[in-house]
Order: C-alpha cells, then sequence, then structure tokens
C-alpha cells in the first residue's frame, strides 16, 4: 500500500535490521547511550527514543545481550502489558560512557544518507504543479497585475531558482511569502542523517514547522504506528529566509566538538522546500560571490559538503531558491551568473490604480473612512515631488501615520489634507546639510 501525505510517499518503516543500512556497531553504541541517557528500560521505551519499529529494536537488544553488554532483569514492568525490562550490565554501562566520549549523540536513530536520496525523490520540489489558482488564493492579501502570476506561476511551477528585483517597498519578501503558502502539502524531514559513520542532524524546529500527529493509544487495537518510519517528522514544506546576515560559511557543514556532530546547513534543512536570500547586495560578502557558491547546486541539482577530516561528499540539492534584490542585476552579476539563474521577474511599484486600490484596501481593514478631497490632494501635490512614483509600502505606512496622529490628538480616525501632509513628511527625509 503506497503511504501518502497530500501527493507525497511517506519513507516506509525499516523491517529488520539488515534493512537500515547502517553499521551495526553504530547502531549498537545508539541504543545503549540512548538506554544510559534516557533510563529506557522497555523495547517500547527504546523503540520510541530511537524511533525505530519495536521487532527491528528487539532485535538489536538481542545482538547487545549476545555481546553481554544488556541484560534482562528477569521481571515484567508494571502496568507493561507483560513487558520484559531491560538494563545495561556493567560492560553495557562502560561501553556507553566510552561511545559517549567518542560522540554525544544519542536518540532518533540516523537515516543513510542514500535512503534520505530515496525519499527527496518521492518529494522533490520539482514534483510539484502549481495552479493560477492557488498561487492567486496565496497571495489573495496583495494587489498584484495578473500578468506578474502569469510569470511567477511557471517559475514554481519549475522549482528552478528565481531572481526578483526593482524598487524596495514593493512586496518582494511578500510575494516569496505567498509562494511558500501556495506550496501547500507536507514532505518528511529527518531528525538526522549519517554519511561516512558521522550523524548529521537535518530537523530544526525552528526551520521546520512539524505537522500535527496521530498519538497511538496503547489500548487501541488500532495502532497507527509502523505506517512510516519514525525517524522523519512530517513537516510543511521548510522556508529558510536569510538578509543581510548570510554569510559563505552559512552554507557549510557545522560541527560540534563537545557532541562530536554535525548540523546540517541551511540549504540541506530547506530540502524540499524554499530558501529566500532577501535583500541580496547588503551582504557582506560580494552578491556575485554567493551566486558563485550556488552555480553547482543550481545546474546539477547537488551540492558538495566538507567533514572535518576534509572528506567531501554529494547531497541533493532539492530546493526553490528566491534570490531578492533592490538593485538591478546588471549591476550586481556577471553574464554567466545571470543566465544560471533561470527566472528573471521585476517587481515594479503599482500603477495609480492599483496604489489606489491598495489605499482603499488597506483603510478598510484599519477602520479609516476614506475622503476623496484628501485623495485628491495626495495624488495632484504630494506625488509630482517624487515623479509620482508609487511603492506599494506607502498606503499602509500613510495610514499608519494618520491613525497614530488621530490617536495622540484624541480624535476619531479621518482622513484630511493635513493629516496626510503630516504623514507625508514622516515618508521621506528633506534634503539639507545638517550643521555639525
Amino acid at each position: 500500500m503506497n503511504m501518502q501525505t497530500s501527493s507525497v510517499m511517506a519513507p516506509p518503516a525499516p523491517k529488520t535490521l539488515a534493512q537500515m543500512q547502517l553499521p551495526l556497531a553504530m547502531m549498537r553504541d545508539i541504543l545503549i547511550k540512548s538506554m544510559f541517557r534516557m533510563n529506557a528500560s522497555l523495547v517500547t521505551e527504546m523503540a520510541r527514543v530511537i524511533c525505530l519499529p519495536v521487532n527491528v529494536v528487539q532485535e538489536l537488544v538481542d545482538l547487545c545481550r549476545g555481546q553481554r553488554l544488556i541484560e534482562a532483569t528477569g521481571t515484567m514492568a508494571a502496568g507493561s502489558g507483560n513487558e520484559m525490562g531491560y538494563q545495561l550490565t556493567d560492560q553495557g554501562k562502560a561501553r556507553a560512557q566510552d561511545a559517549l566520549a567518542q560522540s554525544e549523540y544519542f536518540g532518533a536513530m540516523p537515516v543513510p544518507l542514500d535512503i534520505y536520496r530515496q525519499q527527496i525523490e518521492r518529494q522533490s520540489i520539482r514534483n510539484l504543479s502549481i495552479t493560477r489558482d492557488q498561487l492567486s488564493n496565496a497571495m489573495g492579501h496583495l494587489i498584484l497585475p495578473p500578468s506578474l502570476l502569469g510569470n511567477l506561476g511557471p517559475a514554481v511551477g519549475a522549482g528552478r531558482s528565481i531572481l526578483m528585483y526593482g524598487p524596495p517597498g514593493n512586496g518582494k519578501s511578500s510575494i516569496s511569502n505567498g509562494i511558500r503558502d501556495a506550496l501547500g502539502d507536507k514532505i518528511y524531514v529527518p531528525r538526522a542523517i549519517e554519511f561516512s559513520g558521522q550523524v548529521i542532524t537535518v530537523y530544526d524546529p525552528i526551520v521546520h514547522s512539524a505537522a500535527e500527529e496521530d498519538v497511538d493509544d496503547p489500548n487501541s487495537l488500532r495502532r497507527t504506528s509502523g505506517r512510516y518510519d519514525t525517524r522523519y517528522v512530517r513537516c510543511e514544506r521548510p522556508t529558510v529566509i536569510t538578509g543581510g546576515e548570510l554569510t559563505l560559511d552559512m552554507l557549510d557543514l557545522v560541527y560540534n566538538p563537545t557532541a562530536r556532530t554535525y548540523q546540517a546547513p541551511l540549504q540541506l534543512k530547506s530540502t524540499g522546500g524554499i530558501f529566500i536570500v532577501d535583500d541580496l547586495g547588503r551582504q557582506a560578502e560580494p552578491p556575485q560571490t554567493l551566486v558563485n557558491r550556488w552555480i553547482v547546486p543550481l545546474e546539477e541539482n547537488k551540492d558538495i559538503l566538507a567533514l572535518q577530516s576534509g572528506e567531501k561528499f554529494e547531497v541533493p540539492f532539492d530546493t526553490l531558491v528566491i534570490f531578492s534584490t533592490n538593485f538591478h542585476p546588471n549591476a550586481i552579476f556577471d553574464k554567466a551568473a545571470l543566465r544560471r539563474i533561470f527566472f528573471k521577474i521585476k517587481i515594479d511599484g503599482p500603477s495609480q490604480a492599483d496604489f489606489l486600490k491598495i489605499f482603499a484596501m488597506v483603510a478598510r481593514k484599519k477602520k479609516m473612512p476614506l475622503d476623496e478631497a484628501t485623495l485628491i490632494h495626495l495624488l495632484n501635490k504630494r506625488y509630482p515631488e517624487i515623479d509620482n512614483v508609487y511603492a506599494n509600502y506607502q498606503p499602509i505606512f500613510l495610514i499608519d501615520q494618520m491613525i497614530a496622529i488621530c490617536e495622540f490628538e484624541g480624535i476619531p480616525y479621518q482622513m484630511t489634507p493635513e493629516l496626510i501632509d503630516r504623514a507625508w513628511a514622516n515618508m521621506f527625509v528633506v534634503e539639507e546639510d545638517i550643521v555639525r
């Protein structure tokens, strides 16, 4: 039976120890470290801690008993449904302490990188098809020209890189978030993966929002566990948003010398989702340098990471990368870099008609009555001062300013030419020399 979440097939749970494709010594050590740290004595408890089916854990327990690291306590634990209790032998405790000295990692058994590759293919961002309606609904809070949705839709559906550029304050960040909301389905994120005997933690509650899970009732005849591999967490498609703080080393594996484990870099955490580089051109690294780092991943759908030992290895790159900048692309990239970014979409300021629609929508939302004379004053007197250049952020800014003034003066919300002039004065700073 195919296990589905929306259209994504879930990772099947391993049925035997042999199916795990992990070094036996590594699995043994993770089990006894978890027993030592979590004081787990029942196979069902161990299964919950190391995220494996009960029968696989029992195989592992039997293996450890054969090596005299675990022994049965000889008693059935109270309230455990006649389940046998186990404990570490003195030799097992010594082995657990040695193993913890080598790596503090315990808990969820990691997923081998090659097994994770198979799940990435099942839930690839490039498998998604997105319709105009889905995108329109996700962008419902924004007033966008139909031609913009027509450009964005194919870009998102292709799951390739997108460069959004244009003047500031026109919603590039909001559009990026709308794209994320349009994706809608759920994927499976591994708690940790294994490569070359090293553990790399991937699931990050800051990046990944876990979906609601069915919790087993131990007294129920119908058990929900075993439907999929619980070494994964079912999540919304992830979104990583970085801005001016992004540096090249954030795209490398992070080694924790105390735990002796690695943490996945941002782009690996965003697998199956979106990586947004906002405000490109504001980072310490030049934009060209940042984009050069993405060239292999964007072209070949794979990334190269390095362990502390210097050993390099390939990981799948399955992420929709959105670059957003206020600079003209020709000013920050060479032609080779631009050629590698698949879609280039200009996000312009609104027309006067769209500006008025946004203004009316914001006013209604904030309970500010519209006043025709004030709007005519704004369009005929103020906007000519800035060559009639409209931006999406301006209606919210002006209306919030008028609300702040009304609240301070203790008067009902209202729109007047005088109030709009006071609001306008805060939106722009007059060019003048300051005597210091």
